[in-house]
């Protein structure tokens, strides 16, 4: 778990965390519960780097295929 927080820091982790932090003060401030929730979901994302989609879960395969192309000839078709 040390490692999940300490390491793989980026610019996009680092405004997740100062947003949350910022919308939890907020939050206080205006004592609204509903803000609240919402700074901590965005902190322990920028925490646990994670997304809505979890690690790694919004990804999508590449299809690697194996055919090879053919040429396609075309018949002009006149009137």
């Amino acid at each position: 778990m040390k490692d999940i927080i300490m390491s793989n820091w980026n610019w996009m982790r680092v405004i997740r965390l100062l947003a949350g932090i910022a919308i939890i003060i907020q939050a206080i401030g205006n004592k609204d519960t509903v803000f609240g929730v919402a700074g901590v979901l965005f902190t322990i994302m920028a925490l646990f780097n994670t997304g809505c989609c979890g690690v790694g879960g919004c990804n999508t395969p590449i299809q690697k295929s194996n055919k090879s192309t053919e040429d396609i000839t075309y018949e002009e078709v006149v009137k």
